[in-house]
């Protein structure tokens, strides 16, 4: 899982020395024609969205990334230094549904263009590889690795309601209740009530009491696993609080929340497709940095060697709080002819 569960040193030294092979497009989609470009042995004619037609962006935003698009950003292989330097240009990919399965239906988009048809197969079973990805990593991680995931996961999704109050005004804790246990809380919940309790004091004290708290890596991987869809084993249940105490109760009665994807998903994607996956930022004027430095690459490397060109996700709305909650939308990487580091907007 990347950063999160080793650092890139540790996956170098403890990997046999391979060579990775030349990094080119695998063949495209059928519907799509085949272009040649000088970088690669096989692309594809690109869609090209407009950063002016993208909703939601301040002008300080949609110059940036025009810039990007037009210059385009070069990336070097970060192990085999005799690869050449590659320059993608980023277009937006299209809108994605906002329910929480942003990530995974971004990395379908953003990776179909380099992948063969069917080869992501849907925004759901991504959801399902990267749960099984990060069971298998964190099953056969050591203890000490396992723990400091486990420290991560911790702090997403079960903060420490006594600290933290510097980064954001309200925390939010995770819980998953069994759908076949709803009932059964509902009248645990209105015996409360009717001792007096008021509704979200109690609902608040059930839920703790008995539903499982996202804590640990077997309960991320619960957690990560629901898609807000009828066949889910569980229902996603958000307490919020303030310094002040509870905030609000979010039961999610008709079960239809999500698991929105974070960087421990990011980094199992990254692992499952063998390359690199950044996440593109670009702050708007209320994020008090200049213009000139509004623009974030965050890299998710995968375990293993990479063997594949990099993927590109847009984090539009940067919140920087609500475990994971940020909306993520797909970049297109148009590859393109080498030009001169200097030239270019963005060094990788």
């Amino acid at each position: 899982m990347g950063k999160l569960l080793c650092d890139s040193a540790t996956v170098t030294d403890t990997l046999p020395p391979q060579t990775p092979p030349l990094l080119t497009w695998r063949d495209p989609p059928s519907t799509i024609t085949p272009i040649t470009t000088a970088t690669t042995t096989t692309s594809v004619d690109f869609p090209s969205t407009s950063w002016e037609e993208v909703t939601g962006l301040e002008d300080q935003q949609r110059r940036n990334l025009s810039r990007l698009q037009a210059k385009g950003v070069l990336w070097k292989h970060p192990e085999d230094k005799t690869l050449p330097p590659v320059v993608f240009r980023l277009s937006h990919g299209g809108d994605v549904d906002s329910d929480g399965n942003c990530l995974f239906s971004a990395v379908e988009k953003a990776a179909i263009w380099g992948l063969r048809e069917g080869e992501c197969g849907g925004a759901k079973e991504l959801r399902r590889r990267t749960v099984k990805r990060f069971e298998e990593d964190f099953g056969s991680a050591e203890n000490e690795e396992r723990e400091k995931v486990e420290i991560v996961i911790k702090n997403l999704y079960t903060p420490d309601l006594q600290t933290g109050w510097g980064i954001h005004i309200v925390q939010e804790l995770k819980l998953l209740a069994l759908k076949s246990d709803r009932q059964i809380l509902d009248d645990a919940i209105l015996e409360l009530l009717n001792l007096g309790m008021l509704r979200e004091t109690a609902a608040e004290s059930i839920y703790k009491e008995r539903c499982i708290a996202v804590d640990d890596g077997p309960s991320w991987a619960k957690y990560m696993s629901i898609s807000g869809s009828p066949d889910d084993e569980y229902d996603i249940i958000s307490l919020q609080y303030t310094e002040e105490g509870l905030l609000t109760v979010d039961e999610n009665r008709e079960g239809r929340a999500a698991a929105f994807g974070d960087d421990i998903a990011i980094e199992c994607l990254a692992t499952e497709f063998k390359r690199e996956i950044f996440v593109v930022q670009a702050h708007g004027s209320d994020a008090m940095v200049d213009e000139d430095n509004c623009v974030f690459f965050l890299p998710h490397r995968p375990r293993g060697e990479i063997t594949e060109p990099p993927l590109f996700l847009f984090m539009k709305g940067t919140s920087w709080c609500g475990a994971g909650a940020d909306h993520y939308e797909p970049l297109i990487a148009h590859p393109s002819s080498p030009v001169s580091q200097e030239k270019v907007g963005f060094v990788l």
